[in-house]
């Protein structure tokens, strides 16, 4: 049957419910305002009651402007979450109060203006039960006052801070509300001996830590840890150099466990860095796995991988012990070589691997196996490839190896790596990564050398995409 005549609201709510929320939907609510319709009214206030408002990357001032005078103030009470950039944070705050409103997220901080409104994102007239999500790039609350920043009814906090010692500020009693705290910290290392407040942190019932780079400062971690002891949920990300040890079940049954008696729940990563010469014997994968079993953690796995390391200018290797939760639930992890557990790492999709033996094609093989949703990938390799010699930047030559395909790879970095493995990715004879677009080289003769000038078959394909080739 053919009807010219059938218009979108001749659709049923539910229907038109649905095809509106597959769209931008400050898009939506711009559109849909103000067009003398009675049934999309209610379904933009729908809308808005169940999705976050999302005002970033909006370079059209005009849209702002009309939804801090005439959208936000009819709609204020079924906003529940804001996503905004920074710079907008003044003008859609103060534009209305929001009763309802449980979670922020901020965006594109600049130093000025990070805490100039912090009181009227938390003020008890327009957050009921407050949360603040703060993105990069990271605070620091360092020397500031502790009325700055600082909440009577704050509940939720995910921030990204520059320093451990902020975590100290966060937990000073300038946030005495505060039941969740995730914190992501740039810089573990730069610690002053402040004395802060040390009390117990009774309504904390969530803290989720996680830093990118090692760190010293383990014993610092140990201090917090002792005032949590209601913690119910506890997420830990975190690598430890410079200890004389390797931080095992038994540490963690000591300086973690032992405090917190309500916990339920522990999802983590622990990785110690450690001089051959430290340990007095080097320890396996099994025995770490024994001391987790000893203290009764359930889906745990462990690893002990080889590292190189650079001290005074002098290259040697240090080992990783890495002890983890199942399954990884974090999207980052480093220095793998090539003594990993068969494990599907279903979140990684950042990693670096690195070892003094070479990678091969089967290491590779498995890479794509354990990590299917892989999209950075940096290797540090120098030792050249066993079979190299056979197939090296030649064309012609028999099929060797199965093709392994990365289908969500868009970086790899291959800098600090022999020029086979330039090769190993590049020659889809080998290796199929149909997303690649960016590609960082220690040297473009490499490049050049492997893609015979980018005029080689082979490689035609993994280089139609790149638009960001980078050398040192």
């Amino acid at each position: 049957m053919n009807r010219s005549n059938v218009h979108l609201l001749d659709l049923p709510n539910e229907i038109l419910l649905i095809i509106l929320k597959k769209l931008n939907n400050i898009d939506v609510l711009y559109s849909l305002f103000d067009i003398n319709n009675r049934r999309l009214n209610i379904l933009a206030q729908e809308i808005t009651s169940t999705d976050i408002l999302t005002f970033v990357s909006i370079d059209n001032i005009s849209i702002i402007d009309r939804f801090c005078i005439d959208i936000l103030p009819r709609i204020h009470h079924n906003v529940k979450c804001f996503a905004f950039d920074a710079v907008f944070m003044e003008r859609i705050l103060l534009a209305t109060d929001y009763p309802n409103l449980t979670k922020l997220k901020i965006c594109h901080f600049q130093k000025r203006n990070r805490f100039k409104l912090f009181h009227n994102i938390v003020k008890p007239s327009s957050v009921s039960h407050p949360r603040l999500s703060l993105c990069y790039p990271p605070l620091s609350l360092c020397h500031l006052p502790s009325t700055t920043f600082s909440s009577p009814i704050l509940t939720h906090l995910y921030i990204n801070v520059e320093t451990l010692e902020d975590c100290f500020y966060l937990l000073d009693g300038r946030l005495r509300k505060l039941t969740t705290l995730c914190v992501n910290v740039y810089l573990m290392d730069t610690f002053e001996e402040i004395v802060h407040n040390m009390d117990k942190l009774l309504s904390l019932k969530c803290f989720s830590l996680k830093s990118f780079y090692p760190f010293h400062q383990y014993d610092n971690i140990i201090l917090l840890f002792r005032r949590m002891s209601n913690l119910e949920k506890l997420t830990l990300n975190i690598s430890i150099e410079g200890q004389n040890r390797v931080i095992d079940g038994t540490y963690v049954q000591h300086d973690i466990l032992n405090y917190m008696p309500q916990l339920r729940s522990f999802i983590f990563y622990i990785c110690t860095y450690v001089e051959p010469a430290a340990l007095s014997y080097k320890l396996s994968s099994e025995d770490i796995q024994q001391t987790l079993t000893n203290i009764g953690l359930q889906n745990v796995s462990s690893m002990v991988n080889d590292c190189t390391a650079v001290a005074n200018y002098v290259h040697g290797v240090r080992a990783a012990y890495s002890i983890f939760s199942l399954p990884f639930e974090f999207d980052y992890l480093r220095d793998l070589d090539s003594n990993f557990p068969n494990i599907v790492f279903n979140y990684v999709t950042n990693l670096l691997i690195q070892d003094v033996i070479p990678f091969e094609h089967e290491f590779f093989m498995r890479i794509a196996q354990s990590f299917p949703l892989l999209q950075n990938l940096r290797i540090r390799n120098r030792e050249s490839q066993k079979l190299n010699g056979v197939m090296t930047f030649s064309s012609g030559n028999c099929q060797l190896h199965s093709i392994i395909e990365y289908p969500y790879l868009t970086i790899l970095d291959v800098k600090s790596s022999h020029i086979d493995y330039v090769e190993q990715f590049l020659n889809e004879t080998k290796t199929f990564v149909p997303c690649l677009t960016e590609f960082e080289v220690l040297f473009v003769d490499d490049l050049k050398a492997v893609t015979k000038d980018f005029t080689r078959e082979e490689t035609r394909r993994n280089c139609a995409k790149p638009n960001n080739i980078s050398q040192i």
